[in-house]
């Protein structure tokens, strides 16, 4: 049964009402395509369109594209907003808000010129509304609650439906009590895919061969616990790529020589500086379009500020594990306390003697730096993950948080995502110890000859002119 935009109106809106989004029946819940869960936190292998226009597809990182229904030309997408269970890394799962069993809710992947319809069902305790940030679309189906729709109630199945009028790297998210459900991680990807015509390809955007994308998240979790702390506004303690912090988050695995294209979005509350090593990279894109071949400058740091997206591409031209991060320095820690007193050359020896004979498991912190912490190996509330943490193939990484690996390797197989493992450097190519005499120093340049005294300058006061 194909479902009529007139038969799926809210019951109760006043006759002749403009509405946009609208309330779907329980007649006609029959009628829509079946919500597809997904609960793995791996990064799942890209979705290739089994019908409709095509498209090379993306790679959500530590997450998955959603599968569509073609129906009478319109491609069909069912998004759940509801509870989840987020693992955040291995030993720690939240209790966060999201779509279709995940946070971030799965990537929306459509083409230039396709119809979309989505199906919004809210499983969440209180209303709530989709916006599609960044399209251009008619007004009624932008998802302000209250300004452009009706807010969707528990229980209520609402039906947005527009064209994907440009392509480009866009997001979406609730636009009712946005600062509640944001921060508890509802909000999603949307890539539209530039339409091919005959071997005519879009003029500002090239062939890659491999696509990654993901969106920067802040929470508020205190060690022990599992549920955000929605009031917070600025003292966030976890900074997440699509909820994940290291090292949970997934490398980017790629084959030496690849154009590689990373989007990612910001819905935190501050800027974030986001830095690759061993490459330099364009922007090419942003949620406004393409970035024209003439704006376009090397980089090896972006700076993504609050509710923009940023594409970057680069060649992928150097073998190695190359750090991928946040260049703010707490955002690659997890959850740790603002307050804590600096102590870095403080000698605790003779006090923490004192202090273990009354509490033996105590612990001194801080007196060297906050490696310290990667160090230990005191036990932790349960559901916590260590403030910094990893292992590497020398030994502690020191991360948290926004931090990844870029894995470029000249024997990845074409397509093939899978970890290569870690990186064997060349002989002779692995910063080392000195095992030699410590070479001389360098002479000091012969210092030139001083500059003649000079009368000392006299000041005088604004306004005076005696004696000109």
């Amino acid at each position: 049964m194909i479902v009529s935009r007139r038969r799926i109106f809210q019951a109760g809106l006043a006759a002749g009402a403009a509405v946009a989004a609208s309330a779907v029946g329980r007649a006609a819940l029959a009628a829509l395509p079946e919500p597809v869960q997904q609960t793995s936190a791996a990064t799942a292998a890209p979705l290739l369109p089994p019908d409709g226009r095509p498209y090379r597809p993306v790679v959500t990182l530590n997450g998955w594209s959603l599968p569509w229904r073609m129906r009478d030309g319109v491609k069909e997408f069912h998004l759940v907003a509801e509870p989840v269970l987020r693992e955040m890394a291995p030993g720690f799962t939240a209790h966060l808000w999201g779509y279709n069993g995940q946070s971030p809710g799965p990537t929306i992947e459509v083409v230039e010129g396709d119809r979309v319809r989505i199906f919004v069902t809210n499983r969440l305790p209180e209303h709530t509304a989709v916006h599609w940030h960044g399209q251009r679309l008619p007004n009624g189906m932008d998802g302000v609650g209250g300004l452009t729709q009706p807010t969707i109630q528990p229980g209520q199945t609402f039906v947005y439906e527009f064209e994907a009028r440009r392509p480009g790297t866009f997001m979406y998210h609730p636009h009712a009590d946005e600062m509640v459900q944001m921060a508890m991680g509802m909000y999603g990807f949307w890539v539209t895919h530039p339409k091919v015509e005959g071997r005519r390809g879009h003029p500002l955007i090239e062939t890659v061969d491999r696509d990654f994308c993901f969106l920067l998240g802040a929470f508020d979790i205190e060690p022990g616990s599992a549920t955000p702390r929605v009031m917070t506004m600025t003292e966030f303690n976890l900074w997440a790529w699509n909820s994940r912090i290291f090292p949970g988050i997934d490398s980017l695995n790629v084959r030496l020589g690849d154009r590689v294209r990373i989007r990612v979005g910001n819905l935190t509350m501050t800027n974030h500086p986001i830095h690759l090593h061993g490459h330099e990279f364009e922007v090419t894109g942003t949620d406004g379009g393409p970035v024209p071949k003439s704006a376009r400058w090397p980089e090896v740091t972006t700076d993504i500020a609050v509710g923009q997206m940023r594409q970057i591409e680069f060649v992928a031209s150097e073998e190695g594990d190359w750090a991928f991060h946040c260049h703010k320095s707490h955002h690659t820690m997890n959850a740790m306390g603002h307050s804590v007193p600096t102590l870095i050359g403080v000698d605790h020896s003779s006090l923490a003697g004192r202090i273990t004979r009354l509490i033996p498991d105590y612990m001194v912190m801080g007196e060297r730096g906050m490696a310290d912490m990667a160090e230990m190996e005191m036990p932790l509330p349960a559901n916590t993950v260590p403030m910094m943490t990893g292992q590497g193939p020398f030994g502690s990484v020191e991360m948290g948080g926004m931090f990844s690996v870029l894995k470029v390797r000249r024997d990845q197989p074409p397509g093939d995502y899978r970890d290569p493992g870690w990186f064997r450097h060349p002989p002779g190519t692995v910063a080392r110890p000195w095992q030699g005499e410590a070479p001389a120093p360098a002479a000091a340049p012969t210092a030139p000859a001083a500059a003649p005294a000079r009368a000392p300058y006299r000041a005088r006061k604004p306004g005076g002119h005696a004696g000109h």
